[in-house]
């Protein structure tokens, strides 16, 4: 279960979509709540060299009063919170007081005073979610919020599975918000279609095995969903697909079922422990549309550091 959330804010509306969605799961799990900005000395003197320390001061002053008002709103919604001001790289200091305080999960806006762009998330959630190692729940600025900080519900619950016992690690969590929120569940697996060779048409022999192969995988996973199903204590629906993509054919799903919150694990039976994302996360992340919680189903001190990340502990940051 979940006993410390983390949420960043940087003072924008952008940031603050996060609030209804970190409350929602504080309650689920009765978690306590930790509202973190961090003041970048750099992007507060405009670039400047040299930091003018009444403005610095000034800065930090504005930041203070902004998450002191933040925590009323929450306290007034039924859910008290910690404030903490840090100064120095955002990105850096998020994942170093997650990984001190043990933050179980982070609550990460797509975007946040940057504003919106074209891609999907900023490049300072681009780092937390590289870095952070841990569970996110990562929610789209651009999504439609709901209008108070405490009347947020999942209703429609979407669930990806694959069949690994990775996968499942999410559905104690699931099972979990939808006590609270009365949600429906939707199991979804989509059987992946086998590649044939492509420097030529496959013959009808090639196209015989291909879809015998596909018939019995089907027919595998309807037993599997259907098994689940009955073995959670939550009325759940099953949604099965035979497609050529499976990340295109679940957000589709999510969208077409208009889903709350998709809720998935890090990895599959596929994923290894080099990268703190599987392909399908990784999808998700990049191209979703919906709020999204990824349960990481790794222990931090298994996944691999990349190759930039060791050199930049050998050899400094600049």
């Amino acid at each position: 279960m979940i006993e410390h959330l983390l949420i960043p804010l940087d003072g924008s509306p952008l940031a603050e979509c996060v609030l209804p969605h970190g409350v929602a799961m504080a309650k689920v799990h009765g978690a306590r709540v930790t509202l973190l900005q961090v003041v970048d000395p750099g992007k507060a003197a405009g670039g400047a060299r040299t930091i003018d320390p009444l403005e610095w001061h000034y800065t930090e002053v504005q930041a203070g009063v902004y998450l002191e008002a933040v925590v009323e709103r929450l306290r007034q919604a039924g859910q008290p919170a910690d404030r903490l001001l840090l100064e120095g790289d955002p990105a850096e200091r998020v994942i170093d007081h997650a990984r001190a305080e043990s933050a179980a999960l982070i609550v990460l806006s797509s975007h946040g005073r940057s504003g919106l762009s074209g891609w999907n998330v900023s490049s300072v959630v681009q780092k937390i979610l590289a870095r952070a190692y841990t569970s996110i729940l990562l929610i789209p600025a651009y999504y439609p919020a709901t209008a108070e900080i405490a009347e947020l519900r999942y209703e429609r619950v979407l669930v990806p599975l694959d069949g690994s016992q990775r996968a499942e690690c999410v559905l104690p969590l699931v099972t979990a918000v939808a006590a609270q929120h009365g949600s429906q569940i939707l199991l979804a697996h989509v059987v992946h279609k086998p590649e044939l060779p492509r420097r030529a048409p496959p013959s009808h022999e090639d196209q015989e095995l291909a879809n015998a192969l596909t018939e019995r995988n089907r027919l595998e996973a309807t037993h599997y969903l259907e098994e689940l199903r009955a073995r959670l204590p939550h009325p759940a629906e099953v949604r099965l697909f035979v497609e050529d993509h499976v990340a295109l054919t679940l957000q589709q799903l999510a969208q077409d079922e208009k889903v709350d919150l998709v809720v998935l694990s890090a990895h599959g039976y596929s994923g290894g422990t080099r990268w703190p994302y599987g392909s399908l996360a990784l999808a998700f992340i990049m191209y979703g549309t919906t709020p999204l919680l990824i349960v990481q189903d790794l222990p931090r001190q298994t996944i691999k550091p990349t190759t930039a990340e060791l050199a930049a502990r050998e050899h400094g940051s600049h």
